[in-house]
C-alpha cells in the first residue's frame, strides 16, 4: 500500500507518498513524472515519515539547511540509483553539471556516460527538493530543465543563495 499526504508551499502544492515507513515520492503538482511512484491504490493518511518530511521542507522553504532528513527509500534501475546517491551528496547551496555528474559515474562504473543518460536520471527523481535534483545544471551553469518547472528551479536556487 503506498500512503500519501499534501504539503502546501510557497512554490504551490506538494504531494507526498510513503510506503509507510519512509518517503517514497515529492512532487510538486503538475510536474513531469508526477506521481511516478505511486500505484493505482493509495490512500491519504497522517504518518511520522510525512511530519519529519513537512518539518524539513518548512525549515527549508524558511531559508534555512536542514540539518536532518526524513528516511528516503528510491527504487529505480541500478544507474538511477547511482545518479541519485550523487545528488544526494550536492551541498546547500552548491551547483553541479550534468557532465560531472556523468564523469563521476564512469569513473565507478569504468565505462563511458553521457550527459544526456544522466539528465534522464535526473529528470525521473521521485523526491524533488530532498534529493535535490534541482542543484543540477548544464554547461556553464546554464539553468536546463527541471521537472517541477524551469521557475521553481530557479526559485529553489534563490532560496538557498546558490551561485550560479
Amino acid at each position: 500500500m503506498v500512503f500519501t499526504n499534501r504539503y502546501e508551499s510557497p512554490f504551490g502544492g506538494i504531494t507526498l507518498a510513503s510506503d509507510g515507513d519512509a518517503l517514497t515520492g515529492l512532487w510538486f503538482e503538475g510536474q513531469t513524472y508526477f506521481g511516478s511512484t505511486l500505484s493505482s491504490k493509495n490512500d491519504e493518511k497522517q504518518l511520522p515519515v510525512f511530519e519529519k518530511t513537512k518539518e524539513w521542507l518548512d525549515c527549508y522553504f524558511g531559508g534555512s539547511e536542514p540539518d536532518f532528513m526524513p528516511a528516503v527509500k528510491l527504487d529505480g534501475s541500478e544507474f538511477r540509483l547511482a545518479v541519485w546517491e550523487i545528488l544526494q551528496q550536492i551541498p546547500y547551496g552548491q551547483v553541479i553539471t550534468y557532465g560531472e555528474i556523468a564523469a563521476e559515474i564512469a569513473r565507478q562504473r569504468t565505462a563511458r556516460m553521457s550527459a544526456q543518460a544522466v539528465g534522464g536520471a535526473v529528470g525521473h527523481n521521485p523526491v524533488s527538493i530532498i534529493v535535490p535534483c534541482h542543484r543540477v545544471v548544464g554547461t556553464n551553469g546554464n539553468l536546463t530543465g527541471y521537472a517541477g518547472g524551469i521557475e521553481r528551479k530557479i526559485g529553489l536556487l534563490k532560496l538557498e543563495r546558490a551561485k550560479i
